[in-house]
């Protein structure tokens, strides 16, 4: 794996460079926001997943996500902050962050979270190559999503803006129309791993991924108040 590590300090970017190293990983390292957009820019197929410190000289991990977004909708960003605020929280995945963690981290927590989210995003293509040219894995009365080419067609019009992890959170709901999904179950199962403490996560992408949606067609995701969430267009 090549990971761009975003991270203006030093003690820390070349402790996380050891554990990485240990993992096999390479790493380039951007000291400033700046910096981490242009090697973005000059190395887009080189990088597989982006962990963003917030809080950086020259440009601010908003706006590095922000402009790393516009560059390319798949690059998997994980937002490392010491801002632990919901605010600050739905601000950065809303701007296109796939996870965010709050400092001080464990190396190996941050490991796992990088395992999971990479797995999510990358597995796929060896699970079903067969399907990629035989239509859709999913098909329901206004959806098609093909999990090989993350195509998402809504009303028959493309939704091209998801993130990964808003594409898998949809992906899970729409296999299964109509279940209800507790927050606990949607981590599990779209973020790979024990995910304790930060239920509001589920919440914050679903509400993103609502938007995205209602731009192209009826609103299917349903709240199930005391519960959680449900994917059901059978109604509209």
């Amino acid at each position: 794996m090549k990971i761009l590590m975003v991270e203006d300090d030093n003690s820390v970017a070349e402790m996380m460079k050891l554990f990485f190293a240990k993992e096999n990983w390479e790493v380039d390292i951007a000291n400033d926001g700046q910096e981490a957009v242009e090697m973005f820019m000059a190395n887009q197929d080189k990088y597989d997943i982006i962990t963003l410190d917030l809080n950086l000289p020259k440009k601010d991990g908003m706006q590095v996500a922000k402009e790393i977004r516009e560059i390319s909708k798949d690059i998997p960003i994980i937002m490392l902050t010491a801002r632990d605020s919901e605010s600050d929280q739905i601000l950065g995945l809303g701007i296109g962050a796939d996870e965010y963690v709050t400092k001080p981290f464990s190396p190996l927590a941050l490991i796992a979270r990088i395992k999971a989210l990479y797995r999510r995003v990358h597995i796929d293509d060896s699970e079903d190559g067969e399907d990629t040219d035989k239509g859709f894995d999913v098909v329901t009365k206004h959806l098609k999503i093909s999990k090989d080419r993350r195509e998402v067609l809504f009303e028959n019009k493309p939704v091209t803006d998801l993130t990964p992890k808003e594409f898998d959170l949809l992906l899970t709901m729409a296999k299964s129309p109509k279940q209800v999904f507790s927050r606990e179950k949607l981590l599990e199962l779209v973020w790979g791993y024990e995910y304790f403490g930060e239920e509001r996560t589920v919440d914050a992408h679903i509400k993103k991924l609502r938007q995205k949606l209602e731009a192209a067609g009826p609103q299917v995701i349903q709240t199930v108040w005391g519960v959680g969430y449900k994917f059901d267009d059978t109604e509209v």
